[in-house]
């Protein structure tokens, strides 16, 4: 025992020094894993012993890898993609067996051999293109969807293969076509329990969750379902990595998605780095040395073929010559399945020990290669000559297109003070993107079409989310110093210039603020929120007299704009409520709800002046249809089915006039 725990410190110390080198010359960190793993391993000191347990907890990062990446997904979007994943995927797997494995049997290899060896090389490394991709920020860009869908199908096509290998030592092939007809089944159904399971359940469970507001329970729940749908699959014969990436594009058309990737990040990052140390330890380098030259030649013949077919596949699809040469350098080497595929070969003495260990080698070099070429594609493509005529970059739709909003504000904290100030910025045509916590504040502001995201803003994958590099300001409307103090942290930490301003409710903590880094913090009064948009409006560029005026007609008109918020829950309205020390309830607090209409509700094709909602003491004050908002819209305006309308009032009536608007209930 020991002995492993030294070896295992032996082994983090090189990781740390490797990486750290590795970064300050340019080179990308799976390098540094892989050559950590060359030392540590038994060919290397011997620091470890690549072990099933060791290997197992290494495939723990791909699973997480999967499940993050099932987050840049959603059902529509994979359905757009149909035609990369089971058309230029399939293409590309069995093209690249058939002239593969013809060209090896003209080698000297049997039948058996051939299409095997060619099988494994036709697998590329979701591993490392996916974490290349992500690092690279080219992962929604034509390229990087080709590879994904390429990647994708290669991870189904890993299932067959599984299963035919240790059939093909046999002589009956019923058994075979039995076998892999089973296969089939058991992946529908288990594909479709998940789709049932991650449609129906999984949002309702992360949002009960999400209401506790406690981040340990939030953490553990995303690495409880990662790993349960990993072993789903698993328990059906499935890849492990498979399930997590449905669960994750289950969650992904849900509001948690980059909360989810910023919980799921430090576990798959540091898993991640332990599995390329593991394929690092397979390399024998004496044998390596020895059969270098055949290595190499083997390793540019890869190259060029496996480059060669999918730069024509993906022309043949209809996709930019641009593209399909870049989606080529993303997937010309050998896959971390090919690994397990040698292993189950060799096992069942269909490979020889020499064979095995060339394509050991052949895999880890050719990954330790890719990082490499993909950051020189783009001199790639100027070196061939290759243009980009074809079809024009399609547009990447997700719920809020952050990396295209620019010189913008970022509101951390969407509760009563926030949404103020979303309001007075929306006439002054000030783009604006919040962050909230609440999940139930959450969703009806995005029913409402509102900018907002569920997450944590102290976390960077939520502050990329929303964009916070490129914002103007940012304000934190948490009224508390904790949160206040750790939100300003990793603001400055991920856009040291950005401008922030803070809302306190009193002054206690003003000079400390403005020592970690607020550039204003305005304490709570009675006229806080009025006080905080007059500051937001100024430092947006708004004319002082006209924010003297807007401010003006607001106290003219008893403060209208603050009377309607998103409450989220009840117990949200009665903190909102004692907010400033009053003694009122909430029932007495008006609140903006936000109402979707199906296809079968009562107001569906009548007007507003029809449905007399005044006499349940609510106004409409805005209308939503077909992405546009129609603010205090016409009675005479007739409603149509996924109309959104937003009501005002006391809570108990708004509740009886959605009652009434959807069932005609009085």
């Amino acid at each position: 025992m020991e002995g492993q725990f030294t070896g295992l410190i032996a082994l983090l110390l090189c990781a740390v020094a490797l990486v750290w080198s590795f970064k300050r010359v340019g080179l990308p960190p799976i390098l540094a894993y892989l050559l950590t793993g060359l030392l540590a391993g038994s060919y290397g000191f011997g620091w470890i012993n690549n072990s099933h347990e060791i290997q197992l907890i290494a495939e723990l990062g791909i699973v997480f890898l999967l499940f993050s990446l099932g987050l840049e997904f959603s059902i529509p979007k994979l359905m757009a993609m149909r035609s990369v994943v089971f058309g230029l995927g399939s293409l590309q797997v069995l093209v690249t067996t058939v002239v593969l494995a013809v060209i090896l049997k003209y080698l000297g290899f049997n039948w058996i051999e051939a299409l095997i060896i060619a099988s494994l090389i036709a697998l590329s490394s979701t591993a490392v293109v996916v974490k290349e991709l992500k690092e690279r920020g080219i992962l929604n860009i034509r390229r990087g969807q080709l590879a994904v869908g390429v990647l994708l199908f290669q991870d189904i096509a890993v299932v067959p293969l599984l299963i035919t290998i240790p059939l093909l030592s046999q002589s009956d092939n019923q058994v075979l076509v039995g076998a892999l007809i089973l296969a089939l089944a058991k992946g529908a159904f288990v594909c479709m329990l998940l789709w049932a399971i991650g449609k129906w359940v999984l949002p309702k469970v992360f949002n009960e969750v999400a209401m506790a507001r406690t981040d340990e329970l939030f953490v553990l729940t995303t690495l409880v379902v990662a790993l349960c749908a990993g072993a789903l699959t698993y328990a059906f014969g499935l890849s492990m990595a498979l399930g997590a990436f449905l669960a994750g594009m289950m969650l992904g058309e849900s509001q948690f998605r980059h909360q989810l990737e910023a919980e799921i990040r430090p576990f798959r990052d540091i898993l991640m780095g332990l599995f390329f140390v593991t394929v690092g330890t397979q390399l024998d380098v004496s044998y390596v040395i020895q059969s270098f030259i055949y290595i190499v030649l083997v390793l540019a013949l890869l190259i060029v073929l496996k480059l060669a077919i999918i730069f024509l596949l993906a022309q043949l699809m209809g996709e930019r010559r641009k593209d399909a040469f870049a989606a080529g350098v993303l997937l010309w080497q050998m896959g971390e399945f090919g690994f397990v595929l040698v292993a189950l070969a060799g096992k069942h003495q269909l490979l020889s020990a020499e064979v095995a260990s060339f394509l050991i080698a052949l895999g880890v070099l050719s990954m330790a290669l890719t990082p490499y070429l993909i950051s020189e594609t783009d001199r790639l493509i100027k070196l061939f000559g290759i243009d980009s005529e074809g079809r024009p970059e399609p547009h990447e739709q997700g719920f809020i297109d952050s990396s295209k909003v620019k010189n913008h504000v970022v509101i951390f904290g969407y509760a009563r003070v926030g949404q103020t100030i979303a309001r007075f910025l929306r006439p002054e045509a000030i783009p604006y993107i919040a962050v909230e916590r609440n999940p139930a504040i959450v969703q009806e502001a995005i029913t409402a079409g509102e900018p907002v995201v569920f997450g944590d803003p102290t976390q960077q994958e939520v502050l990329k989310s929303a964009n916070v590099s490129e914002a103007r300001l940012v304000i934190v409307s948490l009224n508390d110093f904790d949160k206040a103090q750790a939100v300003i942290d990793a603001v400055k930490r991920f856009a040291p210039e950005v401008k922030i301003l803070v809302r306190m409710k009193d002054d206690t903590h003003l000079e400390a603020l403005k020592e970690l880094g607020a550039t204003e913090v305005v304490p709570e009064s009675l006229e806080a929120s009025l006080m905080m948009v007059s500051h937001v409006l100024y430092m947006s560029g708004v004319p002082m007299r006209r924010i003297l005026k807007r401010v003006s007609i607001e106290r003219e008109n008893r403060y209208e704009y603050l009377h309607g918020f998103f409450t989220g829950d009840s117990q949200e309205m009665e903190e909102y409520a004692g907010a400033d020390g009053a003694s009122y309830s909430s029932d007495r607090l008006e609140y903006l709800h936000a109402i979707a209409l199906p296809d079968d509700a009562f107001a569906v094709d009548k007007s507003i002046a029809e449905l007399d909602l005044s006499r349940h003491k609510v106004v409409v004050k805005a209308l939503r249809r077909n992405g546009e908002e129609i603010s205090m819209p016409d009675e005479e305006i007739t409603l149509c089915a996924s109309d959104v309308l937003l009501l005002k009032g006391k809570p108990r009536r708004v509740e009886r006039a959605e009652q009434f608007l959807l069932d005609g209930l009085p």
